[in-house]
């Protein structure tokens, strides 16, 4: 069965109303019944709680404190080099960007521009660039933390789709990740220049947030918002948490041409963790 066959279902479900639903129910804080699903969900995906900083499962109030529960200290430390994995997820596709297009799967690509909500000058910037798209599955770290030393310039939230971000979807949805919902950061670097982490919505993802903003998709009004940072600046070192994600997703990152040669070691499909080495800046 063809992976666009197999997401044809995905047009017609009401995907808002499901996570709408989803969001509510990983919100509430049910008591025995919240520890009931948390356990399921634990055992139905293998989560290791052994790395979290509060393994008792009990304790969690709530689904989504479990889900974006932090990690002990030590468990992913910085390896030594220029950019380092923000996540713990699987690699979807990553490498240069050809021109001004972004591979999302074998025969689907989509714009620079397109994935940063219409901003010709923005995606202008990453041509001939980098890019590297990664998947976090349910049984992953839900934070995101920065590849390297940032100062954020812009945050722009951009309405979409929720298709699900899952291998299969990304293989037969065309744009996927220009056409869900997401939630674009601009950072500058003294060191590397502007760069971009754009995290991407999906079916079941109740919302995203940030340290300096909360949740910023709280209420799906269908426009594009935007926030701008030079006068409260927002300064984030290499490793800290920059984001997360209310049940999981993708996040894709832009670099400018010439800034990252990535781990030789890297493939599609590749699992990843928190803090490995991404790349170097180029010889």
């Amino acid at each position: 069965m063809s992976d666009r066959f197999k997401v044809l279902p995905q047009y017609v479900l009401p995907k808002q109303a499901l996570t709408s639903f989803a969001g509510r129910v990983a919100g509430h804080r049910g008591g025995k019944v919240t520890t009931r699903l948390i356990r399921w969900f634990v055992a139905k995906y293998g989560v290791n709680m052994d790395e979290a900083a509060n393994s008792d499962i009990a304790s969690y109030p709530s689904f989504n404190e479990f889900f974006t529960r932090p990690l002990k200290d030590g468990v992913r430390p910085l390896a030594q080099a220029d950019f380092v994995c923000p996540v713990d997820g699987a690699i979807s596709q990553f490498g240069a960007i050809d021109d001004h297009h972004i591979l999302q799967a074998k025969g689907h690509k989509f714009t620079t521009t397109q994935l940063v909500g219409g901003d010709s000058q923005l995606g202008a910037l990453f041509q001939h660039g980098s890019f590297a798209n990664l998947y976090l599955s349910p049984k992953d770290y839900h934070r995101l933390h920065m590849p390297c030393d940032g100062r954020l310039t812009r945050m722009i939230y951009v309405p979409g789709a929720l298709f699900s971000v899952n291998p299969t979807t990304a293989r037969g949805v065309p744009g996927l990740f220009a056409r869900n919902e997401r939630v674009v950061c601009v950072f500058e670097s003294e060191e590397f220049g502007t760069f971009v982490m754009v995290l991407v919505g999906a079916t079941i993802v109740g919302s995203m947030a940030t340290p300096w903003h909360g949740v910023v998709n709280p209420q799906r009004h269908g426009r594009i918002s935007e926030w701008t940072y030079e006068t409260s600046p927002v300064v984030l070192k290499k490793g800290e948490e920059m984001g997360r994600f209310l049940l999981g997703s993708t996040v894709v990152m832009l670099f400018k041409e010439k800034t990252i040669a990535f781990n030789p070691e890297w493939a599609p499909e590749r699992k990843v963790r928190l803090g490995e080495m991404m790349g170097n800046r180029p010889a």
